[in-house]
């Protein structure tokens, strides 16, 4: 069997929690289908097939057609349509490459926006994520202690650990940080 061909993926039930956060992502990915324009969506297309190999080789195969064509055309019988330096041939490549720039460009704008309302969309989760933590340990410390078969023990990992993190400290500290390393660069 060919190493190339995938065969599909078993279906294996998912866990409720997990086909919920996939639900979830499809919602989103498909609300910002919707909000993309019409224009938008042509646009992204486009950069789609530029960036792919065979349009690569095309312009390649095309631009050496194009040389081939006008250095043996005397011999071909054919008239010379773009003499070298080959203006023409230079004007179109020209337009291609600020065709394919400006798409490009468009859609990683685009891309770039989306990447930042995941990211603060990361951040909010894990945020949350932090203080549910903290909340468990500090209700396990005070099992803990309200146990009388457990032995009251310091713990001082587990005391920091349940005292939620304070995000303006921490990125304070990250600014510092940043800071001293640019001056010591």
């Amino acid at each position: 069997m060919d190493d190339a061909v995938q065969k599909p993926a078993p279906e294996v039930e998912l866990p409720a929690t997990v086909s919920e956060n996939l639900e979830t992502i499809s919602a989103l990915h498909a609300r910002h289908r919707e909000q993309s324009s019409g224009a938008q969506t042509a646009i992204e297309k486009l950069s789609l097939f530029f960036g792919r190999p065979a349009y690569l080789v095309g312009i390649v195969a095309f631009a050496v057609l194009w040389i081939g064509a006008n250095v043996f055309a005397d011999e071909l019988g054919w008239q010379v349509f773009d003499e070298p330096p080959f203006f023409w041939l230079q004007g179109i490549i020209t337009f291609n490459a600020f065709l394919t720039t400006t798409t490009v460009l468009i859609r990683q704008n685009r891309m770039a926006r989306l990447a930042d309302q995941h990211t603060h969309l990361d951040l909010q989760v894990n945020l949350l994520t932090e203080k549910k933590t903290s909340k468990v340990i500090s209700l396990l410390e005070e099992l803990r202690r309200d146990m009388p078969q457990v032995v009251n023990k310091a713990d001082p990992e587990a005391e920091a650990l349940h005292q939620p993190a304070d995000p303006a400290a921490v990125l304070g500290a990250i600014e510092n940080q940043d800071s001293d390393e640019s001056r010591t660069a």
